[in-house]
């Protein structure tokens, strides 16, 4: 009882402010579950969930915690003590029942509305509302797919999502907000990019295809991906926040989608120099030009593999020579939303397993306070906000055990201090 009264005595704010943050598991916590039982089958190991990028932890308004099977229609619950409870999946005796347990129409749990309710989108682009207990009660049809949501207030639900429907020959990301009562669908922010004409092939990225199969390669780090990477949101202190990764500008708006304020990140202005692609370009084509320490994939002759390589290096080559400018690098990789209401900015990077954070707060239109990172001696860190939850200052995680006997894939709760 003094070790939690310390814990929440302390603003999470303070603890950054410190410096490194160390993330010490909580042995009381999920303690007497059985992991190699509960994640047992060959869909449901260390691969099958932990590897899955979908959302996989969600947070109840009691502590207790939910997450999403990966290739299963049901789900995992535990209690606020982080003991297993139950398996369960959607039930109920309406006519859109058989749809929704389909395979083809799996539904991941995005969030919970409301307090009362669990909300999330299926592979129909529906999405599904249920309760506690799993209880079907009610679907919502949005005019434009999601690939991201999280509750609002005021029975609100913000999404960010892509769909070429609007224009066949551009892509559009946007951002919207939908009302669960009336089913409308607000767009706050757009941004559309032209698709690619057919046969025509982007810089740093090579592909070749068959009859047989195909194989690709792409020689620079997030750079072919640029233009069309989503947007991330976050709700603090009822506003709407959206963080653009390919503009590196934080929009918040209120409730009713209207915008407020923006601001650019000013902290990481990030470029590869044009010595430095050419080093990186240069190193690929070396690489693929050893082409005796290779072998070709199963549905190609070794033949056919050597052809595929060798037209590649050509467009290497081409490239190589085009290299005349700078070209910007996104400069943060995820944004988590603790439980004090602030925004930790995961700079994108530059070595493995690098987690260094920058704080924001909402404060006067928002501001970045301090810089920290997350320390862990038992754990393999995974920084994603489907994988780790801050509920009442303590995180919440799908993460992996170091020193494992079986699967290492185990929900935790770790203390955060200095």
């Amino acid at each position: 009882m003094l070790l939690m009264h310390d814990v929440s005595a302390q603003s999470l704010m303070d603890v950054y402010k410190k410096g490194v943050v160390k993330l010490t598991p909580d042995t009381e916590y999920a303690q007497s579950n059985d992991w190699d039982k509960i994640f047992e089958t060959k869909h449901d190991n260390y691969r099958g969930l932990a590897d899955n990028p979908t959302k996989n932890i969600v947070m109840m308004p009691n502590g207790s915690v939910v997450l999403n099977y990966f290739h299963r229609n049901y789900y995992l619950m535990f209690d606020e003590n982080g003991k297993f409870v139950k398996e369960f999946g959607i039930t109920g005796t309406t006519r859109h029942l058989q749809k929704l347990h389909s395979t083809r129409a799996y539904t991941m749990i995005s969030g919970v509305i409301n307090n009362n309710l669990f909300f999330g989108c299926n592979n129909n682009a529906d999405i599904v509302c249920f309760d506690f207990k799993g209880k079907y009660v009610k679907t919502l049809n949005p005019k434009y797919p999601s690939r991201e949501m999280i509750p609002m207030t005021d029975n609100k639900i913000a999404m960010v999502g892509m769909t070429g429907r609007r224009d066949k020959n551009r892509t559009c990301n946007f951002v919207a907000i939908m009302d669960y009562q009336t089913g409308e669908q607000k767009i706050v922010w757009e941004h559309f990019t032209e698709k690619t004409k057919k046969g025509t092939r982007r810089m740093f990225d090579y592909s070749y295809t068959s009859k047989k199969g195909g194989f690709s390669i792409i020689t620079m780090p997030f750079i072919p991906y640029l233009g069309i990477l989503p947007p991330q949101i976050a709700f603090v202190n009822d506003r709407l926040i959206v963080v653009l990764q390919h503009s590196n500008e934080i929009l918040i708006y209120d409730v009713n989608g209207k915008l407020l304020s923006k601001e650019s990140i000013k902290w990481g202005k990030k470029y590869l120099s044009v010595e430095e692609q050419k080093e990186i370009q240069k190193k690929a084509i070396e690489k693929y030009s050893d082409r005796k320490n290779m072998s070709s994939p199963s549905w190609f002759t070794q033949e056919e593999y050597t052809k595929a390589i060798e037209i590649m290096l050509k467009q290497m080559e081409e490239d190589l020579n085009k290299i005349t400018a700078p070209l910007p690098l996104p400069v943060f990789s995820n944004i988590i939303k603790d439980s004090d209401g602030n925004l930790l900015f995961f700079e994108m990077p530059e070595t493995a397993g690098g987690n260094k954070f920058n704080v924001w707060v909402y404060q006067n239109g928002g501001k970045f306070v301090c810089q920290s990172s997350f320390e862990c001696d038992d754990y393999d860190l995974f920084i994603a906000p489907s994988r780790m939850v801050f509920h009442n200052r303590y995180i919440y995680a799908l993460q992996t055990l170091k020193k494992a006997d079986g699967n290492p894939l185990r929900l935790v709760r770790f203390k955060v201090s200095n």
